[in-house]
This record gives structure tokens, C-alpha cells and sequence, in this order.
């Protein structure tokens, strides 16, 4: 019941939160207040850019500051009601603080660009900015394990040799060159477990939580290592990217289609008339939120074919599918969520239907063999 719980809490405060934002944000826009700020940033700068920035970091700060109730019930309270959280109030702060300042230096130049593209392109701003973004993802995906990742973790090399093992020989099977087995202090900040295949090129890396090393047999790690491997030799990382820059593209053309075509409603005359521009944020929300379920559709799809392929080639179910049921516990995750919710908001299968699929798959398997 706790696990139910607790999901159902972090879904309605999730929710909440994301139409309070909206309402807030349609109507700092249409009654004035946006303009009305943009026009008090003019007395201290006639640039657009910075003016531009300016409003994006008042904007930014006074959100973040009548929503702190929401993130501090959500990423504080809430993790220690449950038991969850190994945080002090100050490391938690200090957490925070580091993904922000990290975020200001990744996000403010983006915005940046973005602003250049709309000065330069009208209309036809998407495009670019959907290729630029293309760009950082990429970029992204090399550096943050590298260098991101270790201002917020201790990460060093596992020195369990059997692990190390099992690990190379999954990675052989999947036709991936593993180099860099690591683990990272998951610890100092939740009781929580995970596992990670990330990077791209030479940063690529295997990431294991301490709680998972400290908590789960080397059975059951493999199980999980071959999961994360399987999205790899079903070549789901790929597909992934193109699917995600199928729709990051073609959610930035909806945006930019239906932003222009309300700005009269927002009494707006321009594309670049700073004070509308949160209006994208509104249109963002609607369209990133009627796309949720697609996307969700094909990422549930490649969790059953990631399972079938650690069954495949561990031939471990009884491990697999133990963990599956510690995770769940361990994490609070709702094995059996309604169904809606699990199709609408859920990017994994529930842990019952991904259990059912196993046995399926097993069952299959023998029959044939």
C-alpha cells in the first residue's frame, strides 16, 4: 500500500504542479504582467539579448520561488516520510543548487540561440533550432558522464573481478566494447537502487549504484546488466535517437505553427515581441503532453524486448525476475498502477506485466526448443 502510495502522491503532485504552472504562466501573459515587466527591463537595457535573458531569469526566479513548496514537498519531505532520502535539509539545498547552476550554464546559452533564431528565421525558427538541439544531445550525451555526472557523485572503477566478468562476457554477446565499468555513490543521497548503460563513443560506461551492489546477488546484478545491454544490441539507443529527433522536430514545428497563430489573442504583433514568448512554454506543455503517450507506447515496447534479451542470454529468470520484485519494493514503485495511468505517464511497464511477459517468453521458448 505504501509503494501505491507514494506513486499515486509523486503522479498528483506532478500534475498539480504542471497546471498550476500553466494557468500562472497563461496568465502572467494575457493580463499584462509579462509586458509590463519586459517594460520596467527597459529602464536598465535597450539590448535585446540581454533584455531577453533578463526576463527569462526574473521570470525563471519568481517561478522557482512560488513553486519551491512544490520541490521541497516533492524532493524532501516526501523522500523522508518514505523513508527514502539519506539527505540533511543542506545537502539536499546544496544538491539543488548544483543542478541549477549546472542547468543556468547548459540552458542559457540554448535559449540564447534560440532568440538569435527567431530574430533571423520568423517563422521558420524551428528548423534550425531543432537541428541545434539535435547538436547538443549528441554533445550532451558524451559529456555528461564524464564530467557532469562526478559533481554530484563519487564514481570509481568496480573491483569485484567475478562482476567484471559476467560484464564482459554480456558485453560480448551484445557486440558492445566495454571499458569502463564503474560504480557511483547512489547512496549518499536515497535509498534507492539503479543501473545505467550511458555515454556515447569513447565516454560510454556501465554506472551501478552502491545500494544495488550492496543489496542484490551477482546473479541478479548480470540480470540487470543484461537488460541495459539489450537495449543496446536491439539497437534501441539508435532508435531512440531518431525517434526522439523525429519529435523533437516535429513538436517544435506545432509549437512555432500555433504560437504564431495565437499571438493576436495575446495582443502580440511580432514573433520576436519578448514579453509572448512564454506563450511557447504554454503551447510546449500541450503538445509535449498529447505526445506523452506515443512516446511512451514505443519506450514500453522496448522494455519487454530489453527483458527478453537478459532472459536470452543469462537464462536467469528466477534472478530476473527477484530483482524485478526488489527494485520495486526497494524503489516504491507501484506494480500495478491503473491502467490509464500506466499507458498515459508510464515510460516501463508495470513490474506485474513485464513479470507476466518473462514467463511468457520462457514458456514460448521451451515449447519451441
Amino acid at each position: 500500500m505504501n509503494s501505491k502510495k507514494y506513486s499515486n502522491t509523486k503522479l498528483l503532485l506532478s500534475l498539480s504542479e504542471s497546471i498550476l504552472i500553466f494557468v500562472l504562466l497563461f496568465i502572467f501573459v494575457k493580463t499584462g504582467l509579462s509586458s509590463s515587466l519586459v517594460n520596467y527591463l527597459l529602464t536598465y537595457t535597450q539590448n535585446n539579448y540581454l533584455l531577453f535573458l533578463l526576463f527569462v531569469i526574473t521570470t525563471g526566479f519568481c517561478f522557482a520561488v512560488l513553486f519551491s513548496p512544490f520541490s521541497f514537498y516533492n524532493g524532501f519531505i516526501l523522500e523522508h516520510k518514505y523513508k527514502l532520502s539519506n539527505q540533511t535539509f543542506l545537502q539536499w539545498i546544496w544538491e539543488g543548487t548544483k543542478g541549477i547552476l549546472i542547468s543556468l550554464i547548459i540552458g542559457l546559452p540554448i535559449l540564447l540561440f534560440f532568440y538569435y533564431m527567431i530574430q533571423k528565421f520568423g517563422e521558420n525558427w524551428w528548423l534550425p533550432f531543432a537541428v541545434f538541439l539535435f547538436i547538443v544531445s549528441v554533445m550532451l550525451a558524451r559529456i555528461v558522464p564524464v564530467f557532469v555526472l562526478p559533481m554530484f557523485y563519487k564514481i570509481i572503477p568496480i573491483e569485484n573481478e567475478d562482476l567484471k566478468g559476467r560484464i564482459v562476457r554480456l558485453a560480448e554477446i551484445a557486440n558492445i566494447k566495454v571499458e569502463n565499468v564503474f560504480t557511483f555513490n547512489m547512496s549518499k543521497t536515497t535509498k534507492k537502487a539503479n543501473a545505467a548503460f550511458t555515454g556515447l563513443g569513447k565516454s560510454k560506461r556501465v554506472l551501478l549504484g552502491d545500494t544495488l551492489l550492496e543489496n542484490y546477488t551477482l546473479d541478479e546484478v548480470e540480470t540487470v546488466l543484461a537488460h541495459e545491454f539489450g537495449h543496446y544490441k536491439k539497437k534501441h539507443i539508435i532508435k531512440n535517437i531518431l525517434l526522439g529527433t523525429f519529435f523533437s522536430f516535429f513538436t517544435l514545428f506545432l509549437i512555432a505553427k500555433l504560437y504564431s497563430l495565437s499571438l493576436p489573442y495575446f495582443h502580440a504583433e511580432k514573433l520576436t515581441q519578448i514579453y509572448a514568448l512564454p506563450v511557447l512554454a504554454l503551447w510546449g506543455m500541450i503538445v509535449s503532453l498529447l505526445i506523452q503517450p506515443l512516446s511512451n507506447i514505443v519506450s514500453r515496447k522496448f522494455e519487454y524486448e530489453a527483458d527478453a534479451f537478459a532472459i536470452e542470454t543469462t537464462g536467469k529468470q528466477e534472478a530476473f525476475l527477484q530483482t524485478l520484485d526488489k527494485l520495486t519494493e526497494q524503489n516504491l514503485g507501484d506494480k500495478e498502477p491503473h491502467p490509464f495511468v500506466e499507458w498515459f505517464f508510464y515510460s516501463h511497464p508495470s513490474i506485474n506485466k513485464r513479470k507476466s511477459a518473462i514467463l511468457s517468453f520462457v514458456k514460448n521458448k521451451i515449447e519451441k526448443s
